[in-house]
Parts: C-alpha cells; structure tokens; sequence
C-alpha cells in the first residue's frame, strides 16, 4: 500500500513540475540576445534588482525617446536624470524597455550630433541631451529634423533660435542650494557654540571659512555657488569662501584633492557644483582624522561614502519636468520653450539630512521652504549682497559663459535679481563679496 501511494505522490510532483514549467515558459518574453540590444545592461545601478522587461500598452508600442547622457550612472548628473526619466515612464503608463533608447558618455562635439541623427532615424519622437556642451549638436539635430522634439536640458539658445522643435530646460537648483546652505550654517553655529573652532578656521577678518569645489566659472556654478553661500549667511553672518574650479564635470581624484586642499586651510564646509563623490569622501577622511569638517554634496545622497561628514545634498527632482515633457509629446501637444521650476512644483529638493546636522535643522529648512512656496524668499535679494562694497541695482541677465546676452533683459527689479527669468538656464554671474574664486 506504501508503495502505491508513493508512485502516486511521484506522478502528482512530475504533472505540477510540468504545468509549473510550461506557465512559465508562456509568461516570459523572448530576450535580445546582448550584442543586439540598444541599452547597455549596465544602465540599472547596482543596488536596483533587474526585473522582468514590460511590454508598453498597445497604443504607446511605437512611442521612443532618446536620451543623451554625458557620461553614465556612475556620475551623480547623469544618473540622476536617468532616475527622472524612469519616474516619468511610470507616471505615463510607459517603459524603459520599450520605449527608451539611451546613449551613453556622448561628448560635447560632433558624436553628439551623430548620436541625435541615430535616435532620429531610429523612429524617436523625442531626443533629449542632457549636457550644456551639447547644446549646438541638439540644435543643428533639430533644424535638419523639423518632425521630432529636442530638448537640451541647461541649454541657453532656445529662445534666441526661434524652433518650434528645440526646448531648453531647468530647474530652480539655486534655491535647494540656498536651502542646502541653510543646513551649513546650522551646522556652523553649532561648531561655534560648542568651541570646536581654532584660531585656522577663521580668515584674517575673522570670518569662518568654507570652502567650495566647483567645476567650471560658469554662470550655472556661479549661482549655485553665490546661492549656497547666502543661504549660510542667513543664519551665520560672517563668513567667507573660497572656490576652486576643476575644470570638470565628473573627476574623482581632482575633486577630493581639491576639497582636500581646502580642508588643510582651515575650510569648515565644502560645497560642491561638481559630480562625483572626490569631495564628501575627502571631508569624511579628514572627520575621522579629527578634523572638523562637513559636506554639503549635489544631486544624489552622500551618506554612502560620507556617513558621518556628509550633511545633506541639494538635488534636482527632474521627474517633474520629463513627466511634462514626455507627455506632452506623447500627447501631441505643445510645450514650453524654456521651463524652470523649483519648490514651487517640487522641482527641486535636499537630500535627507546626515547624522551629523546641527538640533533644529530640519525647522529651519522647513521655515525657508514655506518661503520660497509663498514667494517671500528671494535668494538673490540684493540687499543681502554686495558687489565691490556697492549694493547691487542694475545686472543683466548672461549666459552660461558670463557673457551679456541681450541688453534689454535688465534681471534686477522689485529688490532682487530674477534668475532664470529670461531663459531657463541659470544667468547669475555676479562675483560679490565675500567669495574669493581660484582656477
């Protein structure tokens, strides 16, 4: 009898073995072989599981859009606006897999052109770059193709080109930086209260120093930078900084040595317009060594590589903007030829504060968000500001390289300078006082 009930049992487990395996097999789509696939494998960070891929709606199967990347999800920037473009697809019933094209590490020069004509003839209804430098290659792109939408995300041309297909785009970061600089100078005042400064952290003045690794003396770096040194001087008054330009976007090495350089002179904060993790890294080497010095990072969470040294990060929240943008195309309906938004559309944000933020942070940032919705806050409110010991009355709005764009596009009025009011991308490009710059 055991006999029979156990050949039984058998026969029962090989029939559920068999309908288990072919349910599966008719549940799971057919891979691309690796070497025929357009998106490399390595587009998924790590720490993400790889799922499935999803099949698009019926009617949203021909939908592409192509993106641009200047490097790859390795770099804070790119990766953060691969993560918007993913928050995008889920918003709009679409998927990575289906419906996205990605290029990756595309310089500044005739690839990018290259690479936008591929995406063109690849069917995409939408091409997206995401660099400055390759702004020119996205606008010729879009002349030659009339029929698909182009945006060049940080872009300055737009208005003055006169398309219908070619978009600029950005966001407030000036304000989330003058936010970010709040949670420094939190971060100061406590060091002062508790006597944790020496005679080398303050300047001849007796300014407490912070220091700042910015990539290039470009207009978008010079606002973020000037933003996040107001925003510590709403809470500590005096104070100075010094920037260090690397001459790059993404490099590791130059910017831990050069956050480093500013450690050893007595710097007390470092700030970044930079994209990797060189500076957070170098300010948790030295907290451990016993110096005291904090991070406040840009674009991705700097816990990871600077646990206790690394405050918070000003980020760009860029699904609020692809979600506009890429529905509008989906939709077949127009949109803005230059965008900006900040906390007013949640376009902009910090990061989770660090272990290390100063009692009463949190309180203050809220306290200054609650500003920025109501429009009370100006960052650039000129007078909290000098430049050569004048208050400020009259600038022009620049491009990204500082230089006039138009003379009739006066930016002060109504007490502050109007970032991003003309085009999209930041203009601030005055030097004031109390920020001296090193190349």
């Amino acid at each position: 009898m055991k006999k029979i009930i156990a050949v039984l049992l058998a026969v029962l487990m090989m029939a559920s073995l068999f309908t288990a395996c072919s349910q599966k097999a008719e549940e799971t789509p057919a891979e691309t072989p690796a070497e025929e696939q357009e998106t490399p494998a390595e587009e998924t960070p790590a720490e993400e599981p790889a799922e499935e891929p999803a099949e698009a709606p019926e009617e949203n199967a021909e939908f592409r859009v192509g993106v641009i990347l200047d490097a790859d999800e390795n770099a804070g920037y790119s990766f953060a606006h691969m993560q918007g473009v993913r928050v995008a697809l889920e918003n709009l019933n679409l998927t990575e897999e289906a419906n996205v094209i990605w290029k990756y590490n595309i310089p500044g020069d005739q690839a990018c052109y290259d690479a936008c004509v591929d995406l063109a003839e690849s069917n995409c209804q939408l091409i997206i770059c995401i660099g400055y430098d390759h702004q020119s290659y996205c606008q010729q792109a879009a002349e030659e193709y009339p029929e698909i939408e182009f945006i060049n995300m940080t872009g300055d041309t737009a208005r003055a080109a006169g398309l219908d297909n070619f978009h600029n785009a950005f966001t407030a970061i000036y304000e989330a930086r003058y936010v970010g600089g709040i949670v420094a100078g939190m971060k100061i005042q406590e060091m002062i209260d508790n006597g944790e400064l020496t005679d080398k952290n303050y300047d001849e003045d007796g300014n407490v120093k912070v220091g700042y690794v910015g990539a290039f003396p470009y207009a978008e770096v010079v606002s973020g930078y000037t933003a996040f040194f107001l925003g510590i001087r709403s809470v500590v008054e005096n104070v100075s900084m010094n920037v260090i330009y690397t001459n790059s976007w993404f490099d590791i090495t130059s910017e831990s040595e050069t956050a480093t350089a500013l450690i050893s002179d007595g710097c007390v904060i470092i700030g970044q317009h930079a994209d990797s993790t060189g500076a957070p890294s170098a300010c948790e080497q030295a907290l451990k060594a016993g110096t005291p010095v904090y991070s406040v990072g840009y674009n991705i969470d700097m816990r990871n590589v600077a646990p206790t040294a690394a405050l918070t990060s000003p980020t760009n929240e860029w699904g609020v903007y692809y979600t506009y943008a890429i529905g509008a195309v989906l939709n077949g309906e127009t949109f803005d030829t230059n965008w900006v938004a900040g906390y007013d559309q949640d376009a902009v944000t910090i990061t989770e504060l660090g272990e290390s933020a100063a009692e009463g942070t949190m309180d203050a940032v809220n306290a200054a968000i609650e500003e920025l919705h109501a429009g009370t806050l100006h960052v650039f409110d000129t007078s909290k500001f000098t430049v050569e010991g004048e208050e400020v009355t009259s600038a022009f709005a620049t491009d990204t390289d500082g230089d006039w764009v138009n003379d009739a596009d006066e930016a002060v009025f109504d007490g502050y300078f109007h970032e991003s009011y003309y085009q999209s991308a930041p203009c601030f490009a005055l030097r004031i006082d109390g920020i001296t710059e090193f190349n």
